[in-house]
């Protein structure tokens, strides 16, 4: 899966926006959104309030987890345990992305969240290849993905399946050669 296809998926995660029009309610083949009334919030797709705020027709509300104090606390949280942590969002770093790239002016302290946003990450990640050497290095044959995003999967899941390819080419010419005895008819 390309880091686009779970970008793709994040947009459908709910943001409250503020609408700064109306109209009634939206049918849509992924549910119904809306009424949009102008100053009162309304829960919409992340997609729909990227192109809203594109077109200055809403204020993004950032999620409740888009915050300095809880960040810091989920960045102090990864950096103490041995083990992957729950994150906010099953997206949070798409989410990250997007809303910081389209509606920076609608969260405070944009580049500070985008700072711990980013620590986070390089913390998981440093942490997802120390559990991957030491999965090849222990030769498992399966392991305990808890706590991963689908783009933290994304981003080992290659090097991953390759050492696991390898590995296996490797157990394979190492056994002995089972003694095959043909007949000749």
């Amino acid at each position: 899966m390309e880091p686009a296809e779970a970008e793709f998926l994040a947009e459908k995660e709910l943001v409250t926006i503020v609408p700064s029009f109306s109209m009634d309610r939206v049918h849509l083949i992924g549910g119904d959104l809306g009424p949009f009334n102008p100053g009162l919030p309304v829960e919409v797709p992340v997609w729909l309030a990227v192109n809203l705020k594109q077109r200055q027709k809403c204020r993004l509300v950032p999620p409740a987890w888009m915050d300095v104090e809880k960040l810091e606390e989920i960045r102090d949280q990864e950096r103490k345990e041995d083990t992957f942590t729950p994150m906010p969002s099953p997206y949070y770093m798409e989410l990250t992305k997007l809303l910081l790239n389209y509606a920076s002016d609608n969260i405070p302290k944009a580049d500070e969240i985008r700072t711990l946003v980013k620590d986070t990450w390089d913390t998981r990640m440093a942490k997802l290849r120390l559990s991957a050497d030491s999965f090849v290095r222990q030769q498992e044959a399966h392991a305990k993905l808890d706590n991963l995003t689908l783009m933290e999967i994304n981003t080992i899941g290659t090097f991953l399946t390759q050492a696991l390819d390898h590995m296996y080419k490797l157990r394979t010419n190492l056994q002995p050669a089972e003694s095959s005895q043909s007949q000749d008819f």
